[in-house]
């Protein structure tokens, strides 16, 4: 291997990890705040990729309507919940957010030529059908078991990702897709040329993580986020309910991954299932900051896309078996520095 081969190796890895930085971020936040695990969390990049492609063809979205039905079950399941407390306040607002919403949303969409939009516009687009499904999945899935062990909300984010990768299929088809390059200009680096696509990717990543910094340490909701993270029950007593932070939280999170998957559209094609093997990367990084420390989950990220690639120039059939492979030694290390507890305790 060359000089000029390492370094265009690097190029890709950490234009490759910068998108791993965020999931695992997103992931690190969602298991502080309220526990789960959310394998899924690529299928929100999936599903924000396949939209602004479906934008970019003229067809009408499918996740619209994906919207709309899991709306109807999250304002039937707030109804249900406000008829047995006998507390109908806040049942009009839910209504207003799950149905009247979404259905305001297909309207648009069914009266729009999407390929005459600009790209900010189909970005936007591919954002209002793609982030909402975020707090709705957290409101049906994990919301009435939040007070469950670790395993459980697992075991039940496996399921949600079996039900978004079928979803995904029905709606996107087997074959993948990819947009045309956002930016086509390449920049020379010390002789190396770089692309522009790869630099936006990066410099987009920055921007997000400096804004999620400054969510958290500046505003009320990102404390309100970072106390239920440090201790549910203070939280609680201070007024903060955990279902408000769980929803905020997959609100972000599911934002977070539509940004990612919209990055990454010109540059990888995107399949109904691909968000998987991506939203597991970022989870190798999350392990490696223990799921509790961003800069360590941000700083493995970059490990993994590094890996990743030298992996693929030296070996591509077993790439992904490297890059998952580093789980385990994070793990024993972690497992030998820790203490471990009894069973009975």
């Amino acid at each position: 291997m060359t000089f000029d081969i390492a370094l265009l190796l690097s190029q890709d890895g950490i234009t490759a990890g910068a998108v791993y930085a965020l999931l695992a971020m997103t992931l690190v936040m969602l298991f502080t705040v309220t526990r789960v695990i959310f394998l899924p969390q690529g299928e929100f990049v999936a599903f924000g990729a396949l939209t602004l492609v479906d934008l970019q063809a003229g067809r009408f979205p499918g996740v619209a309507l994906l919207l709309l039905v899991i709306g109807v079950a999250v304002a039937l399941v707030d109804a249900a919940v406000a008829l047995r407390r006998r507390r109908p306040k806040g049942l009009a607002g839910s209504i207003a957010r799950n149905i009247v919403l979404p259905l305001l949303v297909i309207a648009a969409l069914w009266f729009i030529d999407f390929r005459t939009l600009g790209l900010a516009a189909q970005i936007a687009i591919a954002l209002l059908v793609v982030v909402p499904l975020g707090p709705m999945i957290y409101r049906l899935a994990f919301q009435p078991i939040s007070e469950s062990s670790v395993l459980v909300l697992l075991i039940v984010a496996v399921a949600v990702h079996l039900a978004l990768v079928g979803l995904g299929l029905m709606f996107f088809g087997p074959e993948g897709s990819r947009v045309p390059a956002f930016v086509n200009a390449d920049v020379v680096i010390g002789g190396i040329p770089v692309s522009g696509q790869a630099l936006m990717i990066v410099g987009a990543s920055l921007v997000l993580i400096i804004l999620m910094h400054q969510f958290f340490a500046r505003s009320m909701h990102g404390k309100a986020l970072r106390a239920t993270a440090s201790n549910r029950v203070g939280a609680r007593l201070m007024g903060i309910p955990p279902a408000v932070a769980g929803r905020r939280a997959f609100t972000l999170a599911a934002l977070i991954g539509a940004i990612s998957g919209i990055l990454i559209a010109p540059i990888t094609t995107t399949y109904y299932d691909t968000g998987f093997l991506i939203g597991l990367k970022g989870f190798v990084a999350a392990i490696i900051g223990g799921l509790v420390s961003y800069p360590l989950a941000a700083a493995g990220a970059i490990l993994v896309g590094l890996l990743e690639s030298y992996a693929a120039f030296y070996s591509s059939a077993f790439k992904e078996v490297i890059v998952f492979t580093l789980i385990i030694p994070v793990l024993l290390w972690r497992s030998l520095r820790s203490g471990h507890a009894l069973e009975d305790q």
